[in-house]
């Protein structure tokens, strides 16, 4: 966990003017403030007491302003005078308010453009340990608790530092000893708070733990509302959703029991502190050493500065908080991002040659997805990758876009290894339609253009006719400004996946690489999908991963992945002649009775009879 005040000066750098004109406004405020009532001591003990009873700085003052019998038939000039300080004060607190939250809101908002932009360079591993839920909870309710502590605590902080310093020299001056019994409580009521501080911190730290896994809870509940639905899981649902606020509850009401004693307690030793300056006040105002201007000018200051210390107690736990906050941020902050070369290699226009010589990588300590894969793609071509859930085809992808990188062995386009050039441009050259597409909540059109938003409306129109979803689009009340709704819930799933495979052919990229992206179209459309693409041969390369052995045929080669290991490759034809793994597989899909007794005598892997 970072620490607070270095995390705090970074999250201010280039604001601290703005909050050092707020200081000063609260000081020039504070000094108004403690001096209005100095007026109304004037007035008693200068004023209003008999001749001779008050110091010689308050009769000198008189003396200054007109004289006493001036003041007497006059007091609404020292009247005028207090509203007008109160007044200046007013504004001047006013004025800090209005420059600690410009600074602070200006600070909060470039933390929340460094936390997005963390997260859209975080690697792929990250979002895999990672919940979605907790990762909201620390962009909104963690920067808004860091917000409140900049806008309202820190300028409390430099309030009750400044309240409690400013009276001292004029107390001192008036009386040494009550000063001394006016501040008497002032340490055990600081004690008091950092140990309250002390006590609170790991409740708050279970707190936002607790509003962590609420959160979590709903959004993963409101994702897979359907799923609920369909297998009537709401009960089961609702349960869960009670047990996890619960928890926070519990952890709330510790908090709140502790924060409930601390005022009780607090409140007791502020009212004590009045209660000891009135208390000894009123026996040295009836022995004749204090004058009963200087007895309302203590209490007054006592008032004024001895509940700002309390709060001071408030201030550390909210301080508690904060640092947790802190913390879990740091935690994204500080994450690795995806490492970058030091020095890119310069990329040609991309023809898309793809190499995968000797890969190997494997997830954390287990088996390896990917072993010892060599394959050649020559740009233009077509390649189809076949295999089981598990055999390898999906982290081959990620490879390819460098949201992994292989822990041996290299991949290169066009002659250039991806290990050297920039992730980005590794993107720019190579698009993808996934098997579950995203699709954001808006426009059909938004949608169509994300990777390239300044196409033409017939060029968009061009390729969704290639992927036979444009008369389903324009049969939409709004046509192609329908909204989809979240992740497209408005589409069908091959509405969905015919709308990701325009929007990737209108990307116009080196590399398409297609994963299972037509499994949810009926078997007439893909047909027809597969009949435009082979029309568009050559234009670039394609990867095509498919469990349907029809949307593989006519590629130019085949390899069947099993255990992350290439176990066979060849024309479509070369394979089934062959009478392997694919040949069993083809049989069995196109339900042929010669070439499946051919076939049953080879025998055929369980993760092969999965991919069929």
């Amino acid at each position: 966990m970072p620490s607070v005040l270095p995390a705090l000066r970074l999250i201010l750098r280039g604001r601290l003017p703005r909050f050092a004109a707020a200081v000063l406004a609260l000081l020039g405020a504070s000094c108004l403030t403690y001096a209005a009532p100095l007026i109304w001591q004037v007035v008693l003990d200068g004023v209003l007491a008999p001749r001779g009873d008050a110091p010689a700085w308050i009769d000198a003052v008189v003396a200054d302003a007109g004289g006493r019998d001036y003041l007497r038939t006059h007091l609404w000039l020292p009247a005028g005078l207090f509203v007008v300080m109160l007044a200046a004060a007013g504004l001047l607190t006013h004025l800090r308010g209005r420059l600690a939250a410009r600074a602070s809101e200006d600070a909060i908002a470039a933390l929340r453009r460094r936390l997005y932009d963390r997260l859209q360079h975080l690697p792929v591993a990250y979002f895999d340990r990672a919940e979605t839920g907790d990762l909201v909870q620390r962009c909104t309710a963690d920067v808004e608790r860091v917000r409140l502590f900049l806008e309202s605590h820190i300028p409390e902080i430099g309030h009750a530092l400044v309240m409690f310093a400013v009276p001292l020299p004029v107390m001192l001056i008036l009386d040494p000893v009550m000063t001394l019994v006016a501040v008497a409580l002032v340490p055990p009521i600081v004690a008091f708070s950092v140990v309250f501080f002390v006590r609170t911190r790991p409740r708050f730290l279970a707190v936002e733990e607790a509003e962590g896994k609420l959160t979590a809870t709903l959004q993963e509940n409101l994702t897979g509302i359907r799923v609920v639905r369909a297998f009537a899981r709401q009960a089961y649902e609702r349960e869960r959703f009670g047990r996890t606020n619960a928890v926070l509850r519990d952890a709330t009401a510790a908090v709140f029991r502790l924060l409930a004693a601390f005022w009780s307690s607090s409140d007791i030793l502020c009212l004590a502190q009045r209660g000891l300056v009135l208390g000894y006040g009123i026996v040295r105002v009836a022995e004749g050493t204090l004058q009963v201007g200087a007895l309302l000018y203590f209490v007054t200051a006592v008032s004024m500065f001895v509940f700002p210390l309390r709060m001071m107690g408030r201030i550390l736990a909210d301080f508690g908080k904060t640092k947790v906050a802190i913390g879990r941020l740091g935690e994204v902050l500080d994450a690795p991002v995806e490492s970058i070369p030091e020095s890119p290699a310069e990329s040609a226009a991309a023809r898309g040659a793809l190499v995968f010589d000797h890969v190997r990588f494997a997830y954390g300590d287990g088996p390896p997805a990917i072993d010892d894969v060599s394959l050649e793609i020559p740009a233009g071509s077509t390649l189809a990758v076949v295999g089981a859930s598990g055999s390898g085809k999906s982290t081959l992808v990620e490879l390819l876009l460098r949201l992994r990188d292989p822990q041996s062995g290299s991949i290169r386009i066009d002659g250039v290894d991806l290990a050297t050039l920039d992730r980005k441009e590794v993107r720019r050259q190579v698009t993808t339609v996934l098997q579950e597409p995203f699709l954001f909540s808006r426009s059909v059109l938004d949608n169509l253009r994300l990777g390239r938003p300044d196409a033409s409306l017939d060029e968009v129109i061009a390729t969704t006719q290639i992927a036979r979803v444009h008369a389903a689009i324009t049969g939409f009340v709004a046509g192609y400004d329908t909204a989809v709704g979240e992740r497209g819930v408005t589409l069908s799933g091959g509405q969905r996946q015919r709308v990701a495979l325009a929007r990737a052919l209108l990307r116009e990229r080196a590399v398409l690489v297609l994963d299972d992206a037509l499994s949810a179209v009926d078997t007439d459309t893909e047909a027809q999908i597969l009949a435009a693409l082979e029309a568009r041969r050559g234009r670039c390369t394609t990867i095509l991963i498919a469990h349907r052995l029809t949307t593989v045929a006519l590629a130019d080669r085949i390899v069947v992945l099993d255990q992350g290991r290439v176990v066979e490759h060849g024309t479509h034809a070369e394979l089934v002649a062959a009478g392997g793994r694919y040949a069993r597989a083809w049989a069995l899909q196109s339900e042929d009775p010669d070439l499946a007794s051919e076939a049953s005598a080879v025998p055929l892997p369980a993760a092969l009879t999965e991919a069929s």
